[in-house]
């Protein structure tokens, strides 16, 4: 006898058990089923995390680099014009380069521009320079002049979709060696209303 017992129907039709050829078809539709329903429910996951998620506001980056070490003598004089005893003066200036796009459909407003460096005795940041003080650099160190071009100051607005370009200049009191031993060169470009973005040169900076 065989697994599967085939009875008569009294009526005398026999009726013949499902053949293994059923089984399969009827196995293959859910199969099919589960496969769609995994499809339409990871489309469905995929639109709602992309119509949930935005880019940040604003992307950049630090286009160029320069560093220019001073080294000099101060030599103070007093109300009736006599010369004082002269004093080293030591300072790293940094001229960055940097690019900011408004990827948001509002305008952005620069808040506060920060160069970052972490030196021996620790962390240190410098503002960068207003326009008045910026265009005094380039007066006092002519040889920077070929490298002067429209500088980022803090309220600067930038559209929706705009690009801008812009240098800032902030000045470090270490000397050349003092300076030598850096590391963890940033630039920060706050934004009012936005959280901070935070760029880092791709190459070293270059030495004036």
């Amino acid at each position: 006898m065989s697994l599967l017992e085939i009875k008569d129907d009294p009526s005398g039709v026999k009726h013949e058990a499902p053949s293994g050829e059923d089984y399969t078809r009827g196995s293959s539709h859910i199969v099919i089923a589960m496969i769609v329903a995994f499809v339409l429910v990871s489309v469905g996951i995929a639109a709602f995390l992309w119509s949930t998620h935005k880019p940040p506001v604003a992307a950049g980056e630090v286009t160029h680099m320069w560093i220019h070490a001073v080294h000099a003598l101060n030599t103070p004089i007093d109300a009736s014009g006599a010369a004082g005893p002269s004093e080293q003066f030591d300072q790293v200036l940094v001229l960055t380069q940097v690019r900011v796009r408004n990827q948001s459909d509002e305008p952005i407003v620069l808040r506060e521009l920060l160069t970052n460096v972490n030196l021996e005795d620790g962390p240190r940041s410098s503002s960068a320079a207003g326009k008045i003080d910026y265009d005094r650099v380039f007066i006092g160190y002519p040889e920077l002049a070929k490298l002067k071009t429209q500088t980022f100051v803090p309220d600067t607005v930038i559209a929706p979709g705009q690009v801008l370009d812009g240098m800032l200049i902030s000045a470090f009191h270490v000397s050349k060696e003092q300076w030598e031993g850096h590391k963890d060169l940033t630039v920060t470009i706050g934004l009012r209303y936005h959280p901070d973005l935070i760029l880092t040169p791709k190459a070293p900076p270059t030495e004036l």
